[in-house]
């Protein structure tokens, strides 16, 4: 076992959108497990959105990252040293590594993995808090019906895709919304959507509104919001009476510090969407899907068995070696990436 292992620490903190500047490779020292910890050896790391939130020193519900800390993201690697009777050598397993060749951590917070029940990057995605995501949400806040209309945004990443399928599978009528010719075409040969809008294809909210009123004649019963911006704009004033949002993310205002700006710049849509929150009795109700992972157990009872029988459409990007994850995740916040974004460290 080498004496050193590397990692991506936070170089600064980004103004807008990250740069290359806002990260730093570094050399830093093996770990030596303590009693009860499992040294892992990592194979492959997720890039998420949230990980956007935690490069800014603003209050919000986890704790950012310090400057000069390492970047926080769970990964999936091989054990190769444990002091737990939990974990031996050649294990595989589940943690919050971060942007990291190797990963150490107490037994209690790891999670086991077996490579011949579902492939190692599943844990990252389908499987994985992604997945759990974006069932969860739609499950427990968007409560799906039969004959629904359900809008899912960012319809093919890992969350969206899993919205869109579910929905499907409990007979809702669904409509995604993505970025480019490409992606909608995904998001209906692949995983089953009724329809899926190109959002660059439209200006403003009001031409994604009428966009959405073509795709959704009876209007829409439940909103997965994963963006804000022009799609949230379009979708309002079509909100059924009675309509659910699950709020799970906002990533066309993530770089713009979290809230976000329209086109005008200085136009106040607030008083509008409070409004229509009002006449339409929508419930509207944002989640962090941290606080419910005592639900997790029953999302891999019921997505586990259908993964395994190919019933769930899974698409990966997996970009190659922990340098490049900078790029890789700088490219994921501006939609380059098809599906769950992944970094392959051997």
């Amino acid at each position: 076992m080498t004496d050193t292992m590397q990692r991506i620490a936070l170089a600064r903190r980004p103004d807008g959108e990250p740069v290359p500047e806002d990260f730093r490779l570094e050399d830093i020292p093996m770990p030596d497990p303590a009693d009860g910890e499992v040294l892992v050896k990592v194979h492959y790391m997720s890039l998420d959105p949230y990980m956007r939130g935690r490069m800014d020193d603003a209050k919000s519900y986890a704790t950012p990252v310090p400057v000069g800390g390492t970047m926080e993201g769970g990964a999936v690697g091989e054990v190769i040293a444990s002091k737990s009777d939990a974990f031996a050598p050649g294990d595989y397993a589940f943690g919050m590594f971060g942007w990291a060749s190797h990963g150490c951590l107490p037994a209690r917070e790891l999670r086991k993995l077996d490579p011949a029940h579902a492939p190692l990057t599943a844990a990252l995605g389908v499987l994985g808090m992604p997945g759990f995501t974006g069932w969860f949400g739609l499950t427990e806040y968007g409560k799906p019906q039969k004959g629904e209309t359900v809008v899912v945004a960012a319809a093919t990443g890992p969350v969206g895709s899993m919205v869109g399928q579910v929905a499907k599978a409990r007979g809702c009528h669904v409509v995604g919304v993505a970025g480019g010719p490409e992606k909608c075409a995904l998001a209906t040969d692949k995983f089953g959507f009724d329809a899926c809008l190109d959002h660059r294809a439209y200006a403003d909210g009001k031409e994604m509104r009428d966009a959405l009123a073509k795709a959704c004649p009876d209007g829409i019963d439940i909103y997965f919001e994963n963006v804000g911006g022009k799609v949230l704009e379009g979708v309002l004033p079509l909100m059924n009476v009675g309509g659910r949002i699950p709020v799970c993310g906002m990533i066309s205002w993530y770089n713009a510090g979290g809230l976000g700006a329209n086109a005008s710049g200085d136009k106040d849509n607030l008083p509008k969407l409070w409004r229509t929150i009002l006449v339409n009795r929508l419930h509207v109700h944002g989640f962090i899907i941290s606080d419910q992972f005592d639900h997790y157990p029953r999302f891999l009872s019921e997505i586990g068995p259908k993964v395994a029988a190919g019933e769930i459409g899974i698409q990966e990007d997996i970009a190659e070696g922990l340098e490049n994850a900078p790029e890789a995740f700088m490219g994921m916040l501006k939609g380059r990436n098809y599906g769950k974004q992944i970094v392959k460290i051997t």
